[in-house]
């Protein structure tokens, strides 16, 4: 099995579901030649488990998008993932950032924002939704976003590392209080005991074990198969050559006489694109190929 994945469970005596996400050779390839510092990959690693996680439910197909943008020390964390669980995702920050209250790193109180958007495939334009940054970990921000728009009590624990990144995910389903009056009250207890090393180390069932031993063999847990989670970023040069042909050849001519080529930075991608004044040409023609025919 893939070390990066999301596993769903529920507490069928309970009503209350939940997740692990651990992302391992996904979140390695997305590390890749970004040299992150410590903090930072931190905080995106959690972002990206999360993302994953809100991911994992999408039905249909479509492209989950979401940024954590402040004027804090680290500016940007962006995550993309799509239905079939193909993800990546950036950070963008000062040179130098020590370590410091979240809050305070994304500048949540300068105005920074949570932004979500969901693109689907049939929807004229991606639906979107902003808003403040609440809480004092990443888990707490999503925590707090996932109540407001799911509108059920949620629990989550995030934690990252060099080498993995993994949630712990709990939703009080609307059936909860008849099945257990106590049962919510419980599990978030228990489950706010989970050690990071724990999330990063223990496979899944043995986590769930350490945790909820005396719920799982009282109320039953129906564990569910693993859905694989991977660090997608091909090379697309064919869009990026759209973009220069939208700029029209007079301006694409004009960086060319300035710069020599042309050069398109992909930040999420961590990938340069060159185009030689011989590509640009051969844009141009092609194009007007295609309107003569």
């Amino acid at each position: 099995m893939s070390d990066s994945f999301v596993r769903r469970f529920l507490f069928d005596g309970l009503d209350i579901r939940g997740a692990i996400v651990h992302l391992g050779d996904a979140w390695q390839q997305m590390q890749f030649d970004r040299n992150y510092q410590p903090t930072v990959a931190q905080l995106l690693g959690e972002t990206a488990a999360i993302t994953a996680l809100i991911a994992g439910q999408l039905k249909q197909p479509g492209r989950l998008t979401l940024q954590l943008r402040g004027n804090g020390p680290i500016q940007l964390l962006v995550m993309d993932c799509n239905e079939q669980l193909q993800m990546r995702g950036m950070a963008r920050s000062n040179p130098v950032v020590l370590p410091a209250p979240v809050p305070t790193l994304l500048g949540a109180d300068q105005g920074g924002q949570l932004m979500m958007s969901l693109d689907m495939p049939d929807a004229r334009q991606p639906y979107q939704s902003f808003v403040p940054m609440v809480g004092d970990s990443i888990a707490a921000i999503f925590e707090h976003y996932l109540e407001q728009s799911e509108q059920q009590p949620s629990r989550l624990f995030a934690t990252a590392g060099r080498q993995a990144a993994a949630c712990l995910f709990l939703q009080k389903m609307p059936q909860a209080d008849q099945h257990d009056a106590d049962g919510w009250a419980r599990i978030s207890q228990l489950a706010s005991t989970v050690k990071p090393a724990e999330l990063l180390e223990l496979d899944v069932e043995t986590l769930l074990t350490r945790l909820f031993h005396e719920d799982m063999a009282t109320h039953g847990l129906r564990l569910y198969d693993a859905l694989p989670v991977t660090y997608h970023c091909p090379e697309d040069r064919e869009k990026v050559g759209d973009m220069i042909r939208a700029i029209g050849r007079q301006d694409a001519e004009t960086i060319l006489a300035e710069h020599g080529e042309i050069l398109i930075r992909d930040d999420i991608c961590n990938r340069d694109y060159h185009f030689s004044a011989a590509d640009v040409a051969a844009l141009f023609e092609a194009t007007a190929s295609k309107a003569l025919h």
